[in-house]
């Protein structure tokens, strides 16, 4: 991932977590990161580096809960599911990313 994708990524990580878990629900780490690759597109692909200290980083939160299961290939995995203050936090961020978002766009349009 180049820098400009990742200085983008420093500030929407938490909440691309949070959603993607709102979603699908209870999810090991690579199994976020593939969805959020999937509906990116490619356009972001997460390393362990980025993604698993953001997870311990959203866990410590409170945001998200952790717990070592069994995964469908009879491996042990950290399995990761949003919690009561997860769910408000995501509302919280996602009306702060629509009124960021619109800025931007206002911003971008502008021919003055």
């Amino acid at each position: 991932m180049d820098s400009s994708k990742s200085d983008v990524l420093q500030g929407t990580l938490d909440l691309m977590i949070l959603k993607t878990l709102d979603t699908l629900g209870e999810m090991h780490g690579w199994g976020i990161a593939q969805r959020i690759r999937q509906v990116s597109k490619d356009l972001l692909q997460l390393n362990q580096g980025t993604l698993y200290p953001a997870l311990l980083r959203v866990e410590q939160k409170g945001w998200i809960r952790a717990e070592w299961k069994i995964t469908e290939n009879n491996r042990r995995a950290k399995y990761y599911a949003l919690t009561k203050d997860g769910k408000k936090q995501l509302v919280a961020e996602t009306a702060e990313w629509e009124r960021f978002a619109g800025f931007m766009t206002r911003l971008l349009e502008s021919t003055e």
